[in-house]
């Protein structure tokens, strides 16, 4: 079933990538259903979905393997947004041992690490690009 679902599921944006400059982590299914009421097959396309995205990084990955359907329904309620703010975490980790960055970008990078998963995120998608730009 993944098979044939790959090529579609690499044509979908995430949801926090949706252009809004207000990042958000949650995760919608391709129907209007509730997450409690999803069904398995629909809780597997929303995690593939996730994990389609070239920017899902280790901890999404390691966070997303199969489970059970109470598992999954937990990953995507909150295993996903606290998943994705370990690896913004480490992604402003990264800029602040660049030893090249402005001041004002250390600053803000050190302020943004203890932040938030959705400031942590905004930081990532915009805010370093607003101090140093």
């Amino acid at each position: 079933m993944a098979t044939a679902l790959t090529p579609a599921l690499l044509f979908t944006t995430p949801a926090f990538a949706t252009g809004s400059t207000a990042a958000s982590t949650t995760v919608t299914a391709t129907s209007d259903t509730p997450l409690d009421e999803m069904s398995e097959e629909e809780l597997r396309i929303a995690i593939l979905r996730i994990l389609a995205d070239e920017d899902s990084g280790t901890a999404v990955v390691r966070e997303a393997l199969d489970g059970t359907v109470e598992e999954m329904r937990a990953f995507l309620e909150s295993g996903y947004r606290l998943a994705q703010a370990e690896d913004d975490r480490v992604a402003i980790f990264r800029i602040l041992a660049d030893p090249t960055i402005s001041d004002a970008l250390r600053a803000a990078a050190e302020e943004a690490v203890d932040g938030t998963p959705e400031e942590l995120r905004y930081f990532l998608e915009v805010g370093q690009y607003e101090v140093d730009g």
